[in-house]
């Protein structure tokens, strides 16, 4: 029989805690004209893959961890793909976190990690702040788990589809602590791989005009199957789409428990014919049809499906509303200050509305169909209002509005704004 054995210094660390007036100073080695800053914090990139461009979802990470400590009496943090320890660092200085487990699988990264992290002091009050592993990112998460190590946040900024992680993390994390996913997977979102799609998440997805929402219910969704087979359950906080790469990027709390009710992970479909979208349960299964053409026979192959993904809230309003006044206490918005970083938060706000169902509809699609002009988002989502229906824009597509009216509504809608406008310009 085969035995490993583990080092000692990676597992079973003891737990200091950051005192909150502590400053962090950056490490001489950085003082050079190779750094980015983000947050006030500065650190190398080296050769290491980074993106100035995904800060919001460091943001949202980091805001996430400081609510966690809030009301827990520690923070352990494995950041189980760190690259460069960009993230790490702001764990550690901005949330506040007793301990972070840093690990990359490239060992040649070592030394920027660690003049990185130096920032940071490695011990503190005789304990460790920070320990830096290089293992395949699944193989760290189940030696901890196998060393009952657990940590009540973990971060796998992973790439690709790779979804493999998701067991992993879920050993590793504490019940009722959060964890972190990425895809970057735009092909299989987009329904242009659906057979990968199938073998990563356990949906098969079709092309759909609303990719990138798809996207994170079909990782949404994975995690879902994934949890319940270990017999949890989890709900996203919020979901996350970024265009550059693009990068799905969702917050999960992992609890114990399978989830009983399934109405949420089921089926998407979208009509050809008419642009309307429904979900389905899986007792609805050999009855799904298009219930705005129920009453015509729908052209051949004007029907596509997509599933079984997470078709409930993609966001919890509650929790973003306390990431936002979080992030308001410590200067980050208001005053003209971090006006991108405000902006997604309230729009996925807006989105966390439940009446609001999946998918999401461009403005020139409605126009396309009404054949008028495109309306103006703000007038388009009023009149929904008035008229009874939820409505809200959408954080993904800058165009698009979330709406639980049906598309033939929102096209006599349309049609009713343009006559208005025209009437007035006479």
């Amino acid at each position: 029989m085969q035995t490993f054995s583990f080092s000692p210094f990676i597992f079973n660390l003891p737990k200091p805690q950051i005192p909150p007036s502590f400053i962090p100073k950056c490490h001489s080695s950085i003082q050079s004209t190779d750094y980015e800053t983000e947050r006030g914090l500065q650190f190398q990139v080296g050769d290491s893959f980074f993106r100035h461009e995904s800060f919001i979802g460091r943001d949202l990470g980091v805001l996430s961890a400081a609510h966690y400590k809030r009301s827990n009496p520690e923070l352990r943090v494995l950041d189980a793909m760190c690259g460069c320890g960009v993230r790490s660092l702001r764990y550690l200085a901005e949330s506040g976190a007793d301990f972070v487990l840093v690990n990359d699988a490239n060992e040649e990264n070592r030394g920027l990690i660690m003049d990185n992290l130096s920032q940071i002091p490695k011990n503190l009050e005789g304990k460790k702040k920070w320990v830096i592993t290089h293992l395949d990112a699944n193989r760290v998460m189940s030696e901890c788990y196998l060393q009952r190590d657990f940590f009540d946040f973990i971060d796998v900024d992973s790439f690709g589809s790779d979804s493999s992680f998701l067991r992993s993390a879920f050993n590793a994390i504490k019940m009722d602590g959060l964890v972190y996913v990425t895809s970057t997977d735009g092909y299989s979102a987009g329904g242009h791989r659906p057979h990968n799609s199938l073998a990563s998440y356990g949906a098969y997805i079709r092309p759909m005009p609303y990719p990138n929402e798809i996207g994170l219910r079909m990782l949404v969704g994975g995690a879902v199957r994934e949890a319940c087979v270990m017999g949890y359950h989890v709900t996203p906080l919020f979901s996350y789409y970024s265009y550059h790469g693009p990068v799905f990027r969702v917050m999960l709390r992992v609890s114990r428990g399978r989830l009983i009710d399934m109405r949420h992970y089921g089926f998407i479909s979208y009509c050809r014919d008419c642009g309307n979208s429904q979900t389905f349960t899986w007792q609805e299964l050999g009855k799904i049809c298009c219930s705005n053409c129920s009453t015509k026979p729908p052209s051949g192959g004007s029907l596509v499906v997509s599933g079984p993904l997470w078709t409930g809230p993609l966001h919890d309003g509650a929790y973003l509303a306390e990431l936002l006044d979080l992030a308001r206490q410590w200067g980050w918005i208001g005053n003209g200050m971090g006006l991108e970083l405000e902006k997604v938060i309230n729009l996925m706000i807006g989105e966390s509305d439940p009446k609001l169902p999946s998918g999401y509809i461009k403005i020139d699609q409605i126009a396309k169909r009404a054949k008028v002009n495109s309306p103006s988002l703000r007038s388009l989502i009023s009149t929904l209002q008035k008229e009874g229906y939820a409505a809200s824009r959408s954080h993904i597509v800058s165009n698009a509005i979330k709406t639980n009216c049906p598309m033939t509504t929102c096209i006599s809608i349309a049609k009713d704004l343009n006559n208005s406008t025209t009437t007035t310009q006479a």
